[in-house]
């Protein structure tokens, strides 16, 4: 029993030692240097030791992105599996929609990676804070729902000028293999990069009846 109990205290402690953080600049009035010093006394009193800080300013956004270049260094070592936590700012600095948004967390979920957002007081190595992984199903019925009521007004409008209507279905192969990458645990933006196909075309085959 002993043994047992040191070996899950082992767990929790090495979930901490890989921690990175996340700032960007904003609307907000919170620089990029402010933010980063309130996620440093945060980790610093739970114990938490950081192992990278990431950082994008203003000038360095991609236009239409909302993300930067040090966003997709983070997701990469996300992707990799670098990191066991995410520490940001404000939960707008992860993604300007929804989709950007579900994403981001969904491969967080896929690598057991947790997440801290200081303004929305959430924490996921906490037992309250993990229910919000449990809400991605939520999050992601909800997205598809808009996209579906947006698909049929397009739809509407197009039958209405006149325009053929429909969309090519997607291969029997690839839909084999995002089946066989979702079953492994992966992410869904990480299987539409391995496939090189669209985010919209891996939920629409994860989300189609076998």
């Amino acid at each position: 029993m002993e043994e047992k109990i040191r070996f899950a205290a082992g767990n929790i402690s090495r979930k901490r030692e890989r921690v990175a953080l996340y700032a960007k600049s904003g609307t907000d009035g919170q620089t990029t240097e402010n933010q980063l010093h309130e996620l440093r006394k945060i980790a610093d009193q739970k114990g938490w030791q950081i192992a990278r800080e990431f950082v994008d300013q203003s000038t360095s956004l991609s236009k239409g992105r909302g993300q930067g270049p040090a966003f997709d260094e983070m997701f990469n070592g996300v992707k990799r599996g670098d990191f066991d936590l995410i520490m940001v700012w404000n939960v707008d600095r992860l993604g300007r929609s929804l989709r950007q948004l579900i994403s981001f967390l969904d491969e967080l979920h896929s690598k057991n990676i947790d997440l801290f957002i200081n303004k929305q007081g959430v924490d996921t190595t906490t037992p309250a804070g993990k229910m919000l992984f449990q809400m991605l199903d939520v999050f992601a019925g909800f997205e598809r729902s808009m996209i579906q009521e947006r698909v049929k007004k397009g739809l509407k409008e197009a039958k209405n000028r006149g325009q053929r209507l429909g969309r090519p279905r997607v291969p029997f192969a690839v839909e084999s293999k995002i089946r066989e990458l979702r079953s492994t645990g992966k992410g869904i933006r990480r299987i539409a990069t391995e496939l090189r196909v669209g985010v919209s075309t891996v939920m629409r085959v994860i989300d189609k009846p076998l």
